[in-house]
């Protein structure tokens, strides 16, 4: 039975057995265990072996001087592993008598209570870390509450001066982007009077020739038709310079004249880029200027125009409509020319974002879709894109009287 004892403590502690002198004579598996080192490094060794730097040399006088005088020591240690690493044991030496009553040897039984002593330093150091919170917090506190109030005496200054800033950011795009509208429609009028200018070249040489001629009938005849082509070329002026009028004014106005405005100004640029377009108008009537919502069907055109061009899309299609839903306009104009991928969907109304080259385009045709819809017209600018179909859809109260 004092065998199955002596079993049961060894494999339930870590013992070891030194000589009066602190040399090892015995060590169980549980020791060689949490020491990392075999039981033929320690067997012969000091019992310092295992001794940690940190452990003040008091702590081992204040041993020894107990168990020299056979009493029982208790304390908990820290030790050093073979690795390098610290371990903590609960120990207890005790003093070993022979017959005559002499210290023969010393037996110590321990137990691991690492973690235990980890979690406790933990603990201290929290417990430790909120007691400076606590001293420094009142002061934080009423630094905080300073700051705070600061911060309210320039917040509605701040906020002032933000909105200025923006509102003048928002005036300058606006400004860039009527810049670029005017380019494109002046390369418009120049393909519009091209091959007018042509026409009336060749009547200029005939109306010489028939003049020389004596030819009076066909002379009178050729002066009405350079009468027609230099109307005609006046009148695209007349458009041009409606488009670009800058009236501010809201009035009713019918949608469909505008859209119509629209397909006028870019009737050359949809033929010579073969762009077929469909149209299915109801007549509704919308408050706002006729003008803005020309450029913005004017900006969602070019832009499918260019994604067929950059596509390469041969058949190239864009249909219009327009129909009353609800208390709105609702016009959608679909092209096919690809579609939006869905990285870039959500960036398009971002100011200066493009997909295309700089010299294409100034990232700025979009957002000030956006702006005219919602700002000027009260109104809503949404896309989808699927299966390389492109939608944009604008929705614009109706005028009182139509709803």
């Amino acid at each position: 039975m004092l065998k199955q004892y002596k079993e049961a403590i060894e494999k339930s502690n870590i013992i070891s057995r030194t000589d009066i002198d602190g040399i090892i004579t015995f060590v169980n598996d549980e020791f060689c265990k949490i020491s990392g080192y075999s039981k033929d490094e320690l067997i012969g060794k000091n019992h310092n072996i295992v001794r940690h730097p940190d452990v003040p040399a008091s702590r081992f006088k204040t041993l020894w001087d107990t168990i020299l005088e056979k009493k029982i020591y208790k304390d908990t240690v820290k030790n050093l592993a073979k690795n390098g690493s610290t371990f903590y044991v609960n120990t207890t030496v005790i003093p070993i008598l022979d017959e005559d009553d002499d210290i023969a040897e010393f037996i110590a039984i321990r137990y691991d209570v690492t973690k235990e002593v980890f979690y406790k330093e933990q603990l201290l150091k929290k417990e430790k870390e909120l007691e400076e919170l606590n001293k420094t917090l009142e002061q934080r506190v009423q630094d905080k509450t300073k700051e705070l109030e600061e911060l309210n005496k320039t917040l509605e200054q701040r906020v002032e001066d933000e909105v200025s800033k923006n509102e003048e950011k928002q005036r300058v795009m606006f400004s860039q982007s009527r810049q670029a509208s005017l380019g494109q429609m002046l390369a418009n009028v120049a393909h519009q009077w091209r091959q007018p200018l042509t026409e009336l070249n060749l009547a200029m040489f005939s109306m010489k020739k028939a003049a020389l001629d004596n030819k009076t009938e066909e002379l009178t005849e050729l002066y009405g038709e350079s009468k027609n082509i230099i109307k005609n070329m006046s009148q695209t002026i007349d458009d041009f310079t409606n488009f670009f009028n800058p009236q501010k004014e809201k009035h009713p106005f019918n949608i469909s004249d505008s859209i119509n405005e629209s397909l006028s100004l870019l009737d050359k640029m949809l033929e010579s880029e073969m762009i077929s377009v469909k149209s299915d108008f109801e007549e509704l009537r919308v408050l706002g200027i006729s003008n803005e919502l020309t450029q913005v069907i004017i900006n969602l055109i070019k832009n499918a125009k260019d994604a067929f061009v950059t596509n390469g899309i041969l058949i190239r299609e864009i249909s219009i409509t327009t129909k009353k839903e609800d208390d709105f306009a609702l016009i959608e104009l679909q092209d096919n020319a690809g579609g939006i991928s869905k990285e870039n969907i959500d960036k398009i109304y971002e100011p200066y974002f493009t997909t295309k080259h700089q010299s294409s385009g100034t990232g700025l045709g979009l957002f000030m879709s956006k702006m005219i819809c919602e700002q000027g017209m009260d109104g809503h600018l949404d896309v989808r894109s699927k299966k390389g179909i492109t939608t944009f859809s604008i929705k614009i109260p109706l005028v009182s009287n139509e709803r």
